[in-house]
């Protein structure tokens, strides 16, 4: 026989409203109380049945969480840590696919919007304009886009671009291509912009390519764009986009790092694995799922929230890059 709240409230010693209150607003019960009554469910076994909570709290106790494109290594560490943290809530993640489509984006969003209580939206697509007017509609979080009056969780690209530039001109690198983003991409815009600010301090030229698809083939195509810039050095969008160019420019003769030194942005399983080992700017992106879902569920506990959490990157310096035809500085650890 299934075991009831009634049970558990008689073997905890509690009003039943005591232990629906303990599973529905745990944050309204006293933490002692609360712990009695988890234990005695947990002991007898009891689930609380979601869908009559539901009914009681007006929540789905559901989270949306809308990527660009899942089958971008980027996206399963953030989407793997958002799920974690949102059982530890009990919550759970619907996951979203829009293959990199703004018209799609907003589709998805509007077609959740009744069925959880709020949206993560990572990497989006749409315009700032359309991202303001849906989140009337339901609570959202943005991940790597920054738009005011929106809570967002970002990640310091264009500190990560400035390292690698300066990375690269220490090395003596002087003409560097930078592969942008695809349109629409709040990062690619933040890479760009301090790329060409650090590029123009260091008295280095820097030739914009793209925007490109963030994807493997997207770097491929493009290996011959690059040699007949003259790039010494490139920093790519990310690092599938480099890994792509690593494989262009060596089935067109060029060596790298010797002939073209490669950078790229985010630190995938893949660049670890890729010969040469990819230099690359680390983004934390478990660490941004984990505060968008802390950040959301404060947001939908009737404390509005406006708040933008920027997470720090890092340059991993490994195999793909090295000396270029300029001057180094010998205090850069790539010489």
């Amino acid at each position: 026989m299934a075991v009831t709240i009634r049970d558990v409230a008689r073997a905890s010693g509690v009003h039943i409203s005591t232990v629906s209150r303990t599973f529905s607003a745990p944050h309204l019960v006293n933490p002692n109380t609360r712990s009695r009554v988890l234990a005695c469910a947990e002991q007898l076994g009891y689930r609380p049945n979601r869908a009559a909570r539901a009914l009681i709290t007006g929540r789905t106790y559901n989270i949306g969480l809308i990527v660009a494109d899942i089958a971008n290594p980027f996206f399963p560490p953030l989407i793997k840590a958002a799920e974690s943290q949102a059982r530890k809530h009990d919550h759970h993640i619907f996951v979203a696919d829009t293959n990199e489509d703004a018209a799609l984006e907003e589709e998805v969003v509007r077609a959740l919007a009744k069925q959880v209580d709020g949206v993560l939206l990572v990497s989006p697509r749409m315009s700032n304009a359309l991202i303001e007017q849906l989140s009337r509609e339901v609570p959202l979080v943005v991940v790597n886009r920054q738009i005011a009056g929106i809570p967002a969780v970002v990640m310091d690209v264009a500190r990560g671009a400035r390292s690698a530039l300066e990375h690269l001109t220490a090395l003596g690198h002087r003409r560097i291509a930078l592969l942008s983003g695809p349109r629409g991409s709040w990062t690619s815009r933040e890479i760009r912009r301090s790329a060409a600010a650090t590029a123009k301090a260091a008295g280095a030229e820097l030739s914009i390519i793209g925007p490109n698809p963030p994807t493997e083939g997207g770097g491929l195509t493009i290996a011959e764009d690059v040699l007949r810039a003259g790039a010494t050095a490139v920093l790519a969008y990310n690092d599938l986009m480099a890994i792509g160019l690593i494989e262009g420019l060596l089935a067109a003769g060029a060596r790298v790092p010797q002939d073209v030194s490669v950078v790229g942005i985010d630190d995938i399983m893949l660049s670890r694995l890729t010969r040469p080992k990819l230099t690359t700017v680390a983004t934390p992106t478990a660490a941004a799922g984990r505060a968008a879902v802390d950040m959301l569920l404060a947001h939908g506990d009737d404390r509005r929230t406006t708040a933008q959490i920027q997470l720090q990157t890092e340059l991993v310096i490994r195999d793909s890059t090295g000396r270029g035809p300029g001057p180094h500085s010998p205090a850069d650890p790539g010489t």
